[in-house]
């Protein structure tokens, strides 16, 4: 198995766990607004921002090499 395949497959786990651990209500205040949601929503909802930041941001990155 690749070190960068290990490594993601070791984040996912670890954010699984955190997932199911932490299946309660959280209150989300976002400038004027007051959002109610699960936080296992949450957490994901972060998680895939993060994920598509990073992606975009290699992506970026990799095209300006080619340049």
């Amino acid at each position: 198995m690749k070190p960068k395949m290990a490594i993601v497959l070791i984040l996912f786990i670890l954010l699984t766990v955190i997932v199911i651990q932490n299946s309660n209500a959280a209150d989300v205040h976002l400038l004027f607004w007051k959002i109610s949601m699960s936080m296992i929503i949450l957490i994901f909802f972060v998680a895939l921002i993060g994920f598509v930041i990073g992606y975009l941001t290699h992506h970026f990155i990799m095209e300006r090499k080619k340049e």
